[in-house]
């Protein structure tokens, strides 16, 4: 019997979660497609596998990756807690300035990107009304990290850091987003996995903060960063954390976390 089973443990946040449990703790870690995941206990479970940057290119595995496995694990698992990785990206075509876990989503099945959106959701919805109480729902906002290979806008300018101080980025001064360091989502996920009845979670600062302000950050740290486009989209909803800090998780602020690490003198 595993005492953790980690789904996505190659992924980004699978692997930095697989990393931050105890090596004492017998741990399992099925590749796609392991014949034993249905042949054995599997404690604990972190659903981290999914799509993110290449779901609009690989519709069907998408599907697969959110919902076939979820509806599998509910029907024929054996396990004490399921931890479903989903995303505050299900709160992009909301009008509502500020979204609570609770409140309804709206979608649009005609937009093609709501794919992810789409099937995210009902992976959800086989997570917290199909396994009897022991599912719960990790809304993840934007996970950001250094190392290098972490995904996402961020990541990517603070791995540039480290290779050169004059930065031009492919993006505008005025996108703003909500962003989570990897080690509070970890925090957060292990938070989760020990409670009861948690239902869903915004796994999240609860904090927009635009390009322009993260650009300040780096050149006080010396940095000069320039951006080739001026775009101004509508700002996604700010999702309310009041659930996680409940849970004891209160995610370090962005603009902390990135002085921090270019004071570290962890760049170029």
């Amino acid at each position: 019997m595993a005492e953790v089973t980690i789904l996505g443990a190659a992924g980004f946040v699978g692997r930095r979660l697989r990393e931050a449990i105890d090596d004492q703790i017998d741990l399992y870690l099925p590749a796609k497609g392991d014949p034993g995941l249905f042949e054995r206990d599997l404690g604990i479970v972190y659903y981290c596998a999914g799509l993110t940057a290449d779901y609009a290119a690989r519709p069907f595995d998408t599907v697969e990756a959110h919902t076939s496995l979820v509806a599998a694990l509910a029907q024929r698992g054996r396990f004490s807690r399921l931890v479903y990785l989903s995303s505050t990206r299900l709160y992009d075509t909301s009008v509502e300035p500020r979204m609570v876990e609770d409140a309804a989503l709206t979608m649009r099945p005609s937009l093609p990107r709501q794919i992810y959106d789409l099937s995210k959701a009902l992976g959800e919805n086989l997570t917290l009304t199909q396994m009897d109480g022991r599912g719960s729902v990790a809304r993840l906002s934007n996970v950001f990290d250094w190392v290098e290979g972490a995904p996402g806008f961020l990541s990517e300018w603070l791995i540039a850091a480290a290779k050169t101080r004059n930065l031009r980025l492919e993006s505008s001064p005025h996108i703003a987003r909500d962003y989570i360091h990897v080690d509070d989502v970890v925090a957060a996920l292990r938070a989760m996995a020990a409670g009861d009845g948690v239902g869903i979670v915004n796994v999240a600062s609860g904090e927009l903060v635009d390009n322009a302000d993260i650009a300040a950050v780096f050149e006080h740290a010396g940095f000069t960063v320039s951006f080739n486009g001026e775009a101004n989209p509508s700002s996604p909803p700010v999702a309310d954390v009041t659930k996680l800090r409940g849970l004891g998780i209160s995610p370090a602020p962005v603009r902390e976390v990135i002085a921090a690490y270019l004071a570290g003198g962890n760049h170029a």
